[in-house]
């Protein structure tokens, strides 16, 4: 306590100094902000000096402020800042004054006289001139926590963006969630397409050329072969509706994952950790990633094992998918890993590969709880 305490005084004193710089700066230089072609360079000039100020509220107070900002805010917290500042450098010279003050009445008690070295001094005097430096104590203890206070709050209100540059980022960053549900809805369009046409489509077409055949023939080894490809087309017209919505998810997501666990060709082992289970919306998300990432490691990683751990983490719920096989996977434009990053930034989500040659091959996804 009494370490950090000396941290923050020292912090204020520093901040003092600065702040009798950042009070000439402003005042010399703001005239010259209505000329346009100094303007530029004296809201760089103002930047710099509140990174400064950035760094020192870091380093002696454990304050972290972005450096998201422009010159023009960084320039309104100079005007702020060098006042308090200066009221900080108020409080180190109070305080000063009070140790130069205490060094006399030391000395002059260690000698045996009054306060203010005349006379012989009493212990009633003595004990009025304790209380009185108590007191001073105390208000130069709570000024340096008062101006290391201005000083948060003060970095807080101005080194971050505006609320207007902020909602022009929320309504950039809409738009870009908005093109990318389209683009992930048009993706999960094309798959069961393309698994309609390339799979269930040219099962059925082979089991009809079967049954002509066998209608025909009569071969008991032809009916056989007919009632195979009918139980794959049902197969693969179960794993096509899944695509579209899987089922099991009625269960709740434990249960969904437990399914696609055994469903799949490799080992997978499933950690659910979540207590308060999320929406469907959610819980849908994070079923296609884990479906998603598990059928990837079963087809290009040569994977022997794969882990769903599922947790919820700071108001988050998060997935993540671990695989032992040989590492390399990369998010593309186009392909299932694009897919689900799509997926997921449609949930205002974060998706993450992190997959070194070699392996192992983590594949994580954040979402919001609400």
């Amino acid at each position: 306590m009494i370490t950090s305490a000396a941290r923050i005084s020292a912090g204020v004193g520093i901040g003092g100094l600065t702040g009798l710089v950042e009070a000439g700066y402003v005042l010399l230089s703001a005239p010259l902000l209505v000329v346009p072609a100094t303007r530029r360079a004296v809201l760089r000039g103002a930047r710099r000096l509140a990174e400064l100020e950035r760094a020192r509220l870091w380093q002696f107070q454990g304050q972290v402020n972005g450096n998201d900002y422009d010159g023009v805010r960084a320039f309104q917290y100079l005007s702020l800042r060098s006042v308090a500042g200066l009221l900080g450098l108020g409080v180190w010279v109070c305080l000063g004054a009070g140790v130069a003050t205490a060094a006399v009445y030391a000395k002059q008690l260690f000698a045996g006289r009054a306060p203010g070295g005349e006379g012989e001094g009493t212990v009633l005097g003595w004990l009025l001139i304790a209380v009185l430096a108590t007191i001073a104590t105390f208000l130069c203890g709570q000024g340096m926590s008062g101006v290391a206070a201005l000083d948060r709050t003060l970095a807080d209100r101005f080194l971050t963006p505006s609320y207007r540059i902020l909602a022009e980022r929320r309504m950039s960053h809409l738009r870009n969630t908005r093109a990318e549900v389209v683009e992930a809805v048009n993706d999960e369009r094309r798959r069961i397409e393309r698994a309609l046409h390339d799979g269930v489509q040219q099962r059925l077409v082979a089991l009809g050329l079967l049954l002509g055949r066998a209608r025909r023939t009569g071969d008991a080894d032809l009916v056989r072969q007919a009632h195979e490809e009918a139980q794959t087309a049902l197969r693969e017209l179960r794993e096509v509706s899944w695509l579209v919505y899987p089922i099991a998810l009625d269960d709740g997501l434990d249960a969904a994952l437990e399914s696609l666990a055994e469903r799949a060709t490799i080992s997978v082992e499933v950690r659910y950790l979540v207590v308060i289970s999320p929406s469907l919306e959610l819980a849908t998300v994070i079923y296609f990633v884990a479906s998603e990432s598990v059928t990837n490691a079963a087809k290009h990683s040569g994977a022997t094992r794969i882990t769903i751990d599922v947790r919820l983490v700071g108001g988050k719920y998060v997935v993540e998918i671990t695989d032992d096989g040989s590492g390399g996977a990369e998010i593309g434009v186009a392909g299932g890993l694009g897919g689900l990053r799509r997926r997921v930034a449609a949930a205002d989500g974060e998706f993450t590969v992190d997959s070194p040659d070699g392996g192992p091959t983590v594949v994580r996804a954040a979402l919001p709880c609400g």
